[in-house]
């Protein structure tokens, strides 16, 4: 039979199709895995991040673990800006709850919302704060971020007891708070959100810190 006849070339189109077939499924199976390991590092690397910020609040001498091992849905999140069942974490040392951070966002920035993390300790003064997303004037409000000014490391040691209410405000308007050159609203308004997180978290005290006595 020669080699063009119709059965030799229906065999050798089953045999094209079965090649491009097996060539399809090692294809797509490899792309699976592909997939696979990239969400895995994509969500490894966000996890990385997350614990940084955390931990940039966070004094370290008040958790013996990973402040991402210790989530907490916080209640009434709405008085924070925030959604139903947003998260704080707690700092546990020693199996005991030594603070928390939360999260909480400014409603009233110059450009919009001010995402930003706070770290308090148990009794309620500030271990820290770190501005995670804004929309604010480059060269004027984005000085709320780390990397780009000192300015928001001001907070750090403040709490309900040692700044009065009349004080938790710019110095504009009459209080502690430096504003920046140029401009006044996004400081004021980060300002307002950090207050907002220290009463939030007089209010909740016993949810935080169960198992524990006030000093």
């Amino acid at each position: 039979m020669s080699a063009n006849t119709p059965t030799s070339l229906g065999a050798s189109i089953r045999n094209g199709a079965l090649s491009l077939g097996v060539f399809a499924i090692i294809t797509a199976a490899a792309i699976s895995l592909t997939y696979v390991a990239g969400s895995d590092a994509i969500a490894a690397n966000k996890a990385a991040a997350k614990a940084r910020a955390l931990e940039a609040v966070m004094s370290p001498s008040l958790y013996d673990q990973s402040l991402l091992e210790s989530p907490i849905t916080l209640a009434h999140a709405d008085q924070l800006n925030l959604v139903e069942h947003s998260l704080g974490y707690a700092a546990i040392k020693n199996d005991v709850a030594q603070g928390i951070v939360l999260p909480v966002v400014a409603k009233d920035g110059y450009s919009g919302d001010i995402s930003m993390l706070v770290g308090l300790s148990r009794d309620g003064v500030i271990q820290g704060v770190r501005v995670l997303e804004h929309k604010e004037t480059p060269g004027l409000g984005d000085k709320v971020e780390r990397k780009k000014s000192a300015w928001i490391d001001e907070f750090i040691g403040h709490s309900l007891t040692n700044t009065s209410p009349d004080e938790w405000a710019v110095t504009k308007d009459g209080g502690l708070f430096d504003v920046f050159t140029g401009a006044t609203i996004t400081p004021r308004a980060v300002v307002s959100a950090v207050h907002k997180s220290l009463r939030y978290h007089e209010q909740q005290q016993s949810s935080f810190y169960p198992n524990t006595q006030a000093d």
